[in-house]
């Protein structure tokens, strides 16, 4: 536990992916062919509330949709990366970007497709229902699953170990 309160207190920015993690995972189409997905509204305060206490939320997805896009507008979110494949190659970007070492950094994700970008930052989390493979590599398993909150609770985690909850909120 206490290598894992060093680890929170070192971050400066969080990254997340979108489907499994900021969203349950499926996908709703409608007739016409247009995808619309679920997002929890705990995760928008909690990426204000990320912003509000200077750490940046950059969201890094496979996905290239204009949903996500609208969605991480109408939020504080620092950038968008979409359409990444590998997306352990954007790293050096955003360490470039903002300034950060990879050890000042946390990443969200839930599928065997974040697993190397997971093991190159400081901090690693996925949502409780995520892949049996990225078990054996976070340093944390959220209590809640996908969709319902996962950002939020990295980010009072965070508030926890890094500001031991004298953080700025509404």
């Amino acid at each position: 536990m206490k290598n894992l309160d060093n680890k929170l207190k070192k971050i400066k920015i969080v990254l997340t992916d979108v489907d499994g993690v900021l969203t349950d995972g499926g996908m709703y189409y409608s007739t016409s062919g247009d995808v619309m997905k679920k997002f929890h509204a705990r995760d928008g305060m909690g990426i204000s509330l990320l912003k509000k206490n200077g750490i940046p939320t950059v969201i890094v997805t496979k996905e290239k949709t204009q949903m996500v896009k609208k969605w991480a507008k109408k939020m504080p979110v620092a950038k968008l990366y979409d359409g990444i494949i590998k997306k352990e190659e954007i790293l050096e970007k955003i360490i470039k970007e903002f300034n950060v070492k990879p050890s000042e950094i946390a990443f969200i994700g839930d599928d065997v497709n974040d697993l190397k970008l997971l093991q190159a930052v400081g901090f690693s989390a996925m949502p409780n229902d995520g892949t049996k493979q990225l078990k054996k590599i976070c340093d944390y398993k959220c209590h809640l699953s996908g969709g319902n909150g996962v950002l939020r609770e990295i980010a009072e985690l965070i508030f926890e170990r890094k500001f031991q909850n004298k953080y700025k909120s509404y």
